[in-house]
């Protein structure tokens, strides 16, 4: 049985076991641990079974410059390997959401393999531009989702807070 909840401070050397894991190509740790000392703002999630997190999801609260909505920017998200496949990052995604649209988030957006994410709605986007210039490749990756309490389309630049502030995070 998977439990879901908001990370707490004693989580993160669990969280911090995971992701060099589930990704031995990037370095996210500096970006977990600087958007973890916003725990105030950014909605922290980890997945636990038999009491032992085994993944972990980050959303952080953005702008559009020129709008009001509020957005939120969905990264990063990791499954312990050998959790993979079982529906944790699904299930930590679909709680995300509920979290967020419940607060009176507008939608999300998501820099990601766009087989993935497609599944719970997102779609490339040409309205919202990312923080960065992001290369051509990557164009299929930059995706958005609006949720159902959203009552404008969402467009404009995301102005992202200082973790993301970092251009190496968007582009190879």
């Amino acid at each position: 049985m998977i439990g879901i909840s908001e990370s707490q401070p004693d989580d993160l050397a669990s969280i911090e076991r995971i992701y060099p894991a589930a990704f031995p190509d990037e370095d996210l740790l500096p970006l977990v641990r600087a958007l973890l000392t916003q725990r105030s703002t950014v909605l922290s999630l980890v997945a636990r079974a038999e009491n032992a997190v085994v993944g972990h999801i980050l959303f952080t609260p953005c702008t559009l410059i020129g709008q009001s909505a509020r957005i939120a920017l969905l990264g990063p998200l990791a499954v312990a390997l050998g959790h993979q496949h079982q529906g944790i990052g699904g299930a930590l995604v679909r709680e995300g959401f509920t979290q967020l649209e419940e607060s009176g988030v507008s939608g999300v957006c998501v820099l990601g393999d766009p087989q993935y994410y497609r599944r719970f709605g997102f779609a490339p986007t040409e309205t919202i531009a990312p923080p960065y210039p992001l290369p051509p490749e990557w164009k299929e990756a930059w995706q958005a989702l609006a949720f159902s309490n959203n009552a404008l389309p969402l467009s404009g630049t995301l102005s992202v807070p200082t973790p993301w502030q970092e251009p190496a995070l968007w582009g190879p």
